[in-house]
């Protein structure tokens, strides 16, 4: 029924410092921008999915809403934004699972710079039954324009998006039974805590219960991204130029992969830039 992730949100109080940022992390200029409802948005298309840059303009019940979210939570990852085939069947799904979705709506938006437009279907399911999650569930006419690379060493896409959970059982039946997403991996590190994959078309969705006990039981939180690269060396090398903090190049968790830290850079989002080694290479 899911079909991949079509987008992340980020809730920012500067667009212009955000997309300065993004700009530079993804080395791609951005692919549309729409200023209206209250908002400011820019997003970012890659391989495999959309970062949305988004912040509250004017003055107005929607701006102040975003205002509120930012208050409240601080600005960062703010939603998921599921890609699907068929809306109907989707909400359905949802409306079977007890999720209470949203009722379907229809969305036009215009790029402000060319003028194209794009149109969609979407529902959103209730926040407090996807466990402080917010999910948004898109059927989407016609393909988004690419972000077009200014560098040979830009960010491809999405590899996965991080969801930290203090409740692993309940944050699998989610993703799982409800979602219906594909575990891929259920692991457990005395370092790591629990991991689990849970695949969402070609990038992963990452739930992660930490050692460190503590946190609140009902609600998970959109922990971090890990974006995928080429050469991680060269993407390392374009990072250093731009002067943001990241680590050495090192090992991943998962066989076959090369990772470092972003430290700054990332509009306060825990980032991870990563490497898949060709098969048959060590």
């Amino acid at each position: 029924m899911i079909a991949g992730l079509d987008h992340v949100v980020v809730l920012l109080e500067d667009i212009k410092a955000g997309v300065t940022a993004y700009e530079t992390l993804l080395a791609r200029k951005p692919a549309w921008t729409h200023a209206g409802e209250g908002a400011d948005r820019v997003l970012f298309t890659l391989d495999n999915m959309t970062l949305e840059l988004m912040a509250p303009s004017g003055f107005s019940v929607p701006a102040d809403r975003i205002r509120n979210v930012i208050k409240l939570t601080g600005e960062g990852l703010a939603s998921l934004c599921f890609a699907t085939a068929d809306i109907g069947k989707m909400h359905r799904r949802l409306d079977r699972v007890a999720l209470k979705p949203d009722p379907i709506v229809e969305v036009d938006n215009s790029d402000d710079v060319s003028g194209a437009t794009l149109h969609w279907k979407r529902t959103r399911a209730s926040t407090e039954l996807t466990r402080g999650v917010r999910m948004f569930f898109l059927e989407l006419q016609g393909e988004r324009p690419r972000s077009i690379p200014t560098d040979e060493s830009a960010v491809l896409g999405l590899d996965h998006v991080v969801v930290s959970t203090e409740d692993p059982e309940r944050a699998a039946a989610l993703y799982g039974a409800r979602l219906g997403l594909d575990l891929a991996l259920d692991r457990t590190h005395q370092d790591w805590g629990q991991l689990m994959f849970f695949r969402c078309g070609d990038l992963i969705v990452e739930v992660v219960k930490r050692p460190v006990a503590g946190g609140d039981q009902a609600h998970d939180k959109l922990w971090g991204l890990s974006w995928r690269v080429a050469d991680i060396e060269a993407t390392r090398a374009r990072l250093l130029a731009a002067g943001l903090q990241v680590s050495e190049a090192r090992a991943g968790r998962k066989p076959g992969t090369r990772v470092m830290s972003l430290y700054s850079g990332t509009c306060g989002i825990h980032t991870l830039i990563l490497e898949r080694t060709p098969k048959g290479e060590t």
